[in-house]
């Protein structure tokens, strides 16, 4: 910031430095010691009236702004009105606080920020967000959009939608959270944007309920429909036409939906037959909604999370077509109705598997030494909320998972001699978590940082007592539950780029209760102690 300090304080005398620069030189006769004095003194005086960052062109500035963050990107646009105006005209991504009082700033803001191509418009649940008339304005001034974020929008219609999907026809990600419009809006835009590749729609308060919905799609958007993410939502079955008429779609995910979803995968899977990720979480759907989901050939990521009616049988069902499934979630909600026989059945087809995360389920030492074996390729494996999990089957995954690179294991009772077997055991290991497990103590686990330098290990013997397993894998939930797994290589994975308030509510209750269970353990322990003195 010296240089851009100095740059602004010398701008205000460009003519001097002009002269200076192009100022002729005497051709008098002098002496060559009087010349080099007077060369040198010329010397030093362009060296410090030069200002080399204003002879940059505004590309460059341009491309130096996009590397900078959005703090240091503000304090740029202070130096001077050239900079002002190109950090304006560079800066392609917006977020606004879209209450009311918006609507009379956008004409300004936008003709500063005239190249915004993302955009998130969010407001907080007790204010007044803008309306049509302010989402058209920005429509008619962003016609270039390609991404919108809309959160707590809850005075926008159908109509303004409409309005805003004709003037932004090129729009090709599309957010929208605890809105107020309705199927109509959603169709304007599906009708009007072909470019449409990412959908995400949450709480969208203008759905009607039952038989009475209006069908959502397809639409022209849904040839270029990838990825559809539908979260909270009362009749998310209005979307069928929609899902069955992406016929490119890679990945549907599907987040506490009601509806019976058995009914509808057979039509989605005839005609979306290119698939390669599908998340459900706490929705209808069971054994015969997976046999539809195995004629997925090209599947490679699932997610089951907490889905209490898929069994041993559905796993089997699609670990037997979809042979490329390298990806596999599994919470079993403690139903144990998925167990040593459908991971099994996995080991056996699914050889490619990368990443296996098992939350609430109870498996053996007879389907972990067939995962390990057959899987050589495993790299990340999560055992979360596991009774059968004990020293025996850490002892297995150490002798035979030989690329595993990173152990998540949580609330599972393993002991120090779990961690001793680790010490000789999975050579390519650099990570390995260990949260709520009764027998492993900080010895242990000091002991296997010095037996193996190189290996990162993490324990957290936190036991607070109420604390319950939630292994909600939407939302952030994975690392909830202490899996820090980065996306694999090659793939797409959005994992929601929406997080959940319904997630941080449940939490603050949680630590609410906690805190006032303390308090009131601490207030009866007060009253004995003062009953006692007297």
């Amino acid at each position: 910031m010296g240089q851009s300090v100095s740059a602004a304080k010398l701008r205000s005398r460009p003519d001097w430095n002009h002269r200076q620069r192009s100022k002729p030189k005497s051709t008098a006769l002098i002496c060559p010691m009087q010349a080099e004095e007077t060369e040198e003194l010329e010397r030093s005086n362009t060296d410090e009236s030069s200002d080399f960052i204003s002879d940059l062109p505004d590309e460059c500035l341009a491309c130096i702004f996009l590397s900078l963050s959005p703090a240091d990107r503000k304090r740029c646009s202070l130096v001077c009105r050239q900079w002002l105006l190109i950090e304006g005209q560079s800066r392609h991504r917006l977020s606004l606080n879209a209450k009311s009082d918006l609507q009379p700033l956008i004409p300004s803001i936008f003709s500063r920020f005239d190249a915004v191509t993302k955009l998130a418009l969010k407001c907080d649940r007790r204010s007044v967000s803008i309306g049509d008339e302010a989402l058209v304005l920005i429509s008619e001034r962003c016609r270039n959009l390609t991404r919108l974020k809309l959160r707590a929008c809850r005075d926008l219609t159908d109509a303004g939608m409409l309005a805003f999907a004709k003037n932004c026809k090129g729009l090709k990600k599309l957010s929208c959270g605890s809105c107020a419009f309705g199927a109509k809006g959603m169709n304007a835009v599906l009708d009007n944007c072909p470019a449409l590749e990412e959908l995400s729609v949450k709480r969208l308060r203008g759905i009607t309920d039952g038989a009475a919905a209006e069908p959502i799609g397809p639409g022209v958007a849904a040839a270029a429909l990838k990825t559809i993410c539908l979260k909270e939502l009362y009749n998310g079955q209005c979307f069928g036409p929609l899902i069955i008429g992406a016929k490119n779609l890679k990945s549907l995910k599907l987040f506490r939906c009601s509806g019976d979803w058995d009914k509808l995968f057979p039509l989605i899977v005839e005609r979306v037959a290119g698939m390669v990720e599908i998340h459900m979480e706490r929705i209808q759907v069971s054994d015969v909604g997976l046999a539809a989901i195995s004629n997925c050939s090209k599947l490679e990521i699932l997610h089951l999370v907490k889905t209490p009616e898929c069994t041993n049988a559905g796993l089997g069902a699609v670990a037997e077509k979809c042979n490329l499934l390298r990806k596999l979630h599994i919470d079993g909600w403690k139903a144990n109705r998925i167990g040593d026989q459908g991971l099994i059945a996995v080991a056996k087809s699914c050889t490619n598997l990368q990443e296996l995360v098992l939350i609430g389920v109870n498996p053996t030492k007879l389907s972990l030494e067939m995962l390990a074996s057959n899987c050589p390729n495993l790299e990340r494996l999560a055992l979360c909320g596991s009774d059968t999990v004990g020293d025996a089957e850490i002892s297995c995954i150490a002798v035979k998972c030989i690329a595993l690179k990173k152990l998540c294991i949580k609330n599972c009772p393993v002991s120090d001699h779990g961690m001793e077997a680790l010490a000789s055991g999975c050579p390519n290991l650099v990570k390995v978590k260990v949260k709520k497990c009764r027998g492993v103590t900080s010895e242990g686990a000091d002991w296997l940082r010095s037996t193996r330098g190189s290996l990162v290990v993490n324990l957290d013997i936190n036991l607070d007592i109420g604390e319950h397993l939630d292994a909600s894998a939407s939302d952030g939930g994975a690392q909830d539950n202490g899996i820090e797994f980065p996306p694999m290589v090659g793939s797409q994975i959005g994992a929601s780029s929406i997080a959940s308030s319904s997630t941080g509510r449940s939490t603050s209750f949680k630590l609410l209760g906690l805190m006032s269970g303390r308090s009131f353990v601490a207030c009866t322990l007060r009253r004995l102690a003062s009953s006692s003195r007297s």
